[in-house]
């Protein structure tokens, strides 16, 4: 998996300042002018009391070339599943 925050031990949620962040899964999606793209299985920390997902620095890197890439080949819509680099 790699990144930062899954490596960390818990870390108390920013949102609701109650929960600890357990590695999890989230799906994220992304929009920008007209192309959707929804990616499941991305490795995320996730609140263990208010569900917030925290995405690393790195796979949202990953994942923001991936809108891009798809931007570019005219994709409108688009579902996936992730796949670790």
């Amino acid at each position: 998996m790699g990144g930062r925050l899954q490596e960390e031990e818990t870390v108390k949620c920013v949102v609701c300042k109650l929960g600890e962040t357990r590695p999890g899964t989230a799906t994220v999606t992304l929009e920008r002018e007209g192309v959707t793209l929804v990616i499941k299985g991305v490795p995320a920390r996730v609140c263990a009391n208010c569900g917030e997902e925290y995405v690393d620095e790195e796979i949202a890197g990953r994942l923001l070339q991936a809108a891009e890439e798809a931007a570019q080949a005219g994709v409108q819509v688009d579902i996936r599943e992730y796949v670790a680099a």
